[in-house]
């Protein structure tokens, strides 16, 4: 068992690259068949059925030979499968060929009645020449079928057989007896014997023949260790350091400390062990009898380190600040001591098994040593109830503890006495078996709970900045606190998958599954997950992402190189360089989505239903959507306007910024950002001030009391216009008298720009330069000026005893207007007047 786990590791780590090689494996043990251009496809079919019928007699005669090598068995399991799945694929090549047979005699429909007028030969001889090609099919069909029952049968059969290898060797009875015991004393000293002369013998041979390839081979697994020490220290020693703090480290701390404190050292020692192993049989040096004590010599260690280290990981005897169970310091000390104790024993019992297979001992020394075992580990557990590490509620951890909850310590003794009793009744397999999964499997579902803790807790917001590693994060890259949290999902979802893709198919191992099966099974879940008719690869979707990110980032490289480095030097209008690289980019998109969905294996002739849907979307919602997106392609094509003109639509107005397929971006002069949908550029009518050039005018109304001369004011406005160095001579500034005014009289400047988006700076140096020139002059307010005009007071009781007053009193003479005023008492309230200037275009 110990070495299937050291062999795991070398076996996943290439079952990337056995994937693709699976899918594509040509079937070697099938009889090779010259390619022969003239031969029809019913017989090319016919040969292909033949030479499966061969390889499947060929795997049921080996199936029948290794009916006791559950190794060999699983293998062969594989070999059966892929034979299967070619037979179905010869199968279904043939159906298109069968349709159009189908088509065709519908097309010629059936043969003439008795008595009808007989049909063309031509017709006659073509209808039979198409029935006999279809029987040909239908009974290569029919041939395919069975074979594919004989496939499935044989699989099945193999599994039956694994099965019950499975349980007559846990159930395997033993007769537990003196003679036994003997025989396997008497086993021992020749063991021992045999055991040294053949390593005495290999060293010698290594030492004087392989000199230099057995110090090359460790000096190579020496630089190995050293570099996966030194990298493993200085990439991940944030990960797996314990800093002295001045208080209790965090919860989440705490868990990813034990965590990758655990998975780093044990990865880096697997490397470090496959590596010497490969380097050893690379240069020859191993024999075969010596290989396999090598290997689990090698796995031993790497399972030694994986549990002692989770073990200290977990209860931190001598760091109590990093435990992660409340146990006391004592109970924490002998915890680790007896699960460190049961990890030796089992470890020694498989080395002891491997030497005892290799050196071809007996059978009986084999069970006795593996008795033993059992009943160590047994009385371990047994003695593990004794201890006392449950700590009170404000019990300090150096105090004494308690021993433990009366359900746990029952499980501790049940579990050891029954290792116990089935190893002295006969059932040593069985012992074995569930002593090794006392430590193995219980040691890998600790840590799976543990990395699904810590990926849970990392994953929840503002965690990762709180531990090491996000201060780190903070300090070394200037990480904000939104990167931190995005960082800190992605570690979590990366520890899952880390999880789930490490720990499972060493759970699967440690339960009698070999490799055979687990790759036959990631290879069935990562290309074959079907969902009714459908069928489903994620390696095939994970290449279509692939290749969807890689078109992505060509794509962005070729608009910027295209852009500043050929449009730019060319001296392209900015519009103009928008457009080229806005198709540029949606037509880069479109490749690299057809590449994406055909690396992925989706058929593109089933976009013909989403095109539909997409029809029937349009009659119930979408008219807007594509309505815009056409418009878009309008102006992309057409250019009405372009990026850093300055239109005015509707209560829009302000500088183009972006062109999309969907909306324009417009920012206007107060800097906000408004996304109108380009069908109102296309169905409304839109002002462009900067279509075909910049030139513009600007004009400025001015204002004056009917005191100033007309002339003279125009006279002064067209100086001050000459006066500035933005306006234009050609066309010349004009000055117009515009209008009357109730009060005023309303003049017009009217200057030209070369650049119309300087207006605002223009106008406004104008106006200050009319005001001070105006003032100067005197030629009265260039501003709407109030009028004062008398107005008469609301009548009331005073005015009208006045105005009978004025009438007894009789004529009187002609008096001025104020006068009559004052006398009359009807002194009239100033009403203003204001006179609104013509609105000013800024």
């Amino acid at each position: 068992m110990m070495s299937k786990l050291f062999a795991a590791f070398l076996s996943l780590w290439m079952f990337a690259v056995s994937v693709p090689v699976m899918a594509q494996q040509p079937d070697v043990n099938a009889n090779p068949q010259p390619a022969v251009e003239a031969a029809s496809p019913q017989a090319q079919t016919a040969q292909q059925l033949e030479a499966a019928r061969t390889n499947i007699v060929r795997l049921t005669d080996l199936v029948a030979k290794a009916a006791d090598d559950d190794n060999r068995l699983a293998e062969l399991k594989v070999e059966v499968d892929v034979a299967a799945k070619q037979i179905i694929a010869t199968s279904v090549a043939t159906r298109p060929r069968l349709d159009e047979i189908k088509a065709r005699l519908a097309e010629l429909g059936d043969a003439p009645a008795e008595g009808a007028p007989p049909e063309a030969d031509v017709v006659a001889q073509e209808r039979k020449r198409l029935l006999a090609e279809r029987g040909e099919i239908n009974a290569l069909t029919g041939t395919a079928e069975d074979l594919s029952i004989q496939a499935t049968k044989l699989s099945n059969g193999i599994t039956g057989t694994r099965r019950a290898l499975f349980s007559n060797t846990l159930l395997k009875h033993t007769d537990i007896n003196r003679t036994m015991v003997m025989d396997a004393i008497a086993a021992l000293s020749l063991e021992r014997q045999a055991f040294m002369r053949t390593v005495g013998s290999w060293l010698t041979f290594a030492w004087n023949f392989k000199r230099l390839q057995l110090l090359t081979a460790l000096f190579l697994s020496l630089c190995a260790a050293l570099i996966l020490l030194a990298g493993t220290r200085r990439l991940f020693f944030p990960l797996i350091h314990r800093e002295a703090l001045s208080e209790e480290p965090g919860y989440i701390t705490r868990l990813s400390v034990a965590f990758w404190s655990t998975m780093i050292p044990t990865m880096a020692m697997a490397v470090f062990a496959t590596t010497s192993y490969f380097f050893l049989q690379v240069f020859k040096v191993l024999r075969p009898d010596i290989a396999p004590i090598i290997s689990i010599t090698l796995a031993i260690c790497v399972a030694l380190l994986f549990v002692s280290t989770l073990a200290n990981a977990v209860l931190a005897p001598r760091q109590s600040a990093w435990r992660l169970v409340r146990v006391s310091d004592h109970g924490a000390r002998l915890l680790v001591f007896a699960i460190f104790a049961m990890t030796v024993v089992n470890s020694l019992d498989y080395l002891a098994g491997t030497i005892s297979e290799v050196m071809g001992s007996p059978v009986v020394f084999t069970v006795v040593k593996s008795l033993i075992a059992s009943i160590i580990i047994g009385l371990i557990l047994m003695a593990m109830s004794l201890i006392k590490p449950i700590l009170a509620a404000g019990d300090t951890l150096n105090g004494q503890g308690k021993p433990w909850p009366r359900a746990v310590s029952l499980l501790f003794v049940v579990t050891g006495a029954a290792l116990i009793i089935a190893t002295l009744a006969g059932y040593v397999g069985l012992a074995r078996f569930i002593a090794t999964q006392i430590v193995m499997t219980g040691a890998i579902l600790v840590t799976m709970y543990i990395g699904i803790l810590t990926g849970k807790a990392i994953a929840k917001q503002n965690a990762l900045a709180d531990t090491v590693v996000g201060r780190y994060l903070e300090k070394r890259f200037g990480l904000g606190q939104v990167a931190l949290d995005q960082a800190g999902l992605a570690a979590g979802l990366g520890i899952y998958v880390l999880v789930v893709l490490f720990f499972i198919p060493l759970l699967l191992l440690q339960w009698g599954f070999k490799i055979a099966d687990i790759e036959a099974w990631a290879y069935r879940i990562f290309t074959e997950i079907k969902i009714g008719s459908i069928t489903i690869s994620i390696v095939g979707i994970f290449a279509g992402v692939l290749m969807f990110a890689a078109g992505y980032v060509v794509t962005r490289w070729f608009q910027r190189w295209l852009d500043g480095s050929v449009m730019a030097r060319s001296r392209i209008d900015t519009g103009v360089r928008n457009s080229v690289k806005t198709g540029v980019g949606y037509l880069g998109m479109g490749l690299a989505s057809l590449i994406g969905i055909s690396a992925a294996g989706l058929d593109l002739s089933n976009l013909a239903l989403v095109a539909g849907a997409l029809s029937l979307g349009v009659g119930f919602g979408l008219q807007n959507i594509v309505s815009n997106f056409v418009s878009g392609l309008i102006l992309l094509v057409e250019r009405p306007f372009k990026v850093g003109d300055w239109v005015v639509t509707g209560t829009t107005e302000g500088f183009v910024r972006r062109i999309s397929v969907r909306a324009t971006e417009i920012e206007t002069f107060q800097r906000q950002t408004i996304m109108v949908p380009n069908s109102l550029f296309i169905n409304a009518s839109v002002g462009n001030w900067t279509h075909k050039n910049k030139l513009g005018r600007s004009d400025i109304p001015v204002t004056v009391s009917y005191d100033s001369a007309p002339r003279q004011v125009m006279d002064t406005l067209l100086q001050i216009a000459a006066a500035h160095p933005l306006v234009l001579k050609n066309p010349e500034p004009l000055a117009v008298f515009s209008a009357f005014g109730d009060a005023t009289m309303t003049f017009e400047l009217r200057v030209y720009l070369a650049d119309i988006v300087n207006g605002n700076g223009v106008r406004n140096d104008l106006r200050l330069a009319i005001y001070e020139r105006f003032k100067d002059e005197g030629l009265g307010a260039p501003f709407p000026k109030e009028a004062i005009e008398p107005e008469t007071p609301p009548p009331g009781p005073e005015a009208d005893a006045r105005a009978l007053e004025a009438e007894a009193a009789g004529p009187t003479e002609a008096l001025s207007p104020e006068e009559a005023v004052k006398r009359s008492g009807t002194q009239r309230r100033p009403r203003r007047v204001s006179v609104e200037a013509v609105g000013d275009r800024d």
